[in-house]
């Protein structure tokens, strides 16, 4: 399944296979700039971003992995697939060989990448900005909308988009009309080639003990509708005390904010990362 948008980003990519430890990150490269990372959530890929990165690429170096376990990139190891710790190791490291360990970034991620990102900023001394939309590892309520569907036991092509398209709706985007067959494309792609075992870290808790170790300004995002959390309850709870944070809340959209608010999510992330 290709949609025409996504062929148009692999042909702008310069692709970068960075080792680490004896196996290999995939990184993508887009547009010139300072340096901005955007980190894709659980069952994802780089492909988490397709409506983000032509837009921040006009102003931005835009770097966008595919983390370790998930699209392109190598597993940790046969014993690994589910090591938070490994993963962050490798994608910072391999960050690092191609930015420079001493140059300042900005980093955004989505979902369990926001816990990555959360975490990486932790260990990583500049980061100039965080911004997390939707990230998970807030250990608070969750607001399921339905049970999602097991496309592995689907038996047909047919069968497997019927699964996509009712997960997507149950756990992804709010609004039925923004899953276009891009969206699709997507999520299919994205799942088939996920090995990492995110859910389980992603639901547990880490996200607050991550933010209390960087000296980033934070900004925090969700979509009103979002399943995977309570956002007015964790806005106020991340917040308080906290002056370099900030949180907004869009009205009418699920947990894929930067897919289904695209403009509002771009135009948010070029005005949190203009040079202060």
């Amino acid at each position: 399944m290709t949609d025409p948008l996504i062929t148009q980003l692999e042909a702008q990519a310069t692709r970068h296979r960075v080792e680490v430890d004896g196996r290999f990150v995939c990184w993508r490269q887009f547009g010139e700039g300072p340096p901005l990372v955007l980190l894709h959530g659980g069952h994802g890929s780089w492909l988490h971003w397709v409506r983000n990165i032509e837009v921040l690429a006009r102003r931005f170096t835009v770097w966008v992995p595919d983390l370790p376990g998930f699209g392109e990139s190598d597993d940790l190891g046969p014993s690994r697939s589910g090591d938070m710790a490994d993963l962050v190791h490798a994608t910072l490291n391999s960050l690092d060989a191609l930015v420079g360990a001493d140059t300042w970034v900005d980093l955004v991620g989505f979902s369990f990448g926001g816990l990555v990102a959360a975490q990486l900023a932790a260990r990583r001394s500049r980061i100039r900005h965080l911004v997390l939309l939707g990230a998970a590892g807030h250990g608070g309520l969750r607001r399921p909308r339905g049970e999602l569907m097991n496309w592995h036991r689907a038996k047909t092509q047919e069968a497997i988009d019927a699964c996509m398209h009712h997960n997507l709706h149950m756990h992804m985007l709010f609004d039925p009309a923004q899953i276009d067959a891009l969206a699709l494309a997507v999520h299919s792609v994205s799942c088939k080639r996920a090995r990492f075992r995110s859910r389980p870290i992603s639901q547990a808790g880490g996200l607050s003990a991550a933010l209390a170790q960087t000296s980033a300004q934070v900004l925090l995002v969700w979509g009103e509708h979002d399943v995977t959390a309570e956002p007015a309850v964790l806005k106020k709870t991340l917040l308080e005390g906290q002056p370099q944070r900030q949180a907004c809340i869009l009205p009418g959209v699920g947990h894929w904010v930067q897919y289904e608010s695209a403009d509002e999510v771009n135009r948010l992330l070029l005005e949190a990362l203009s040079p202060e």
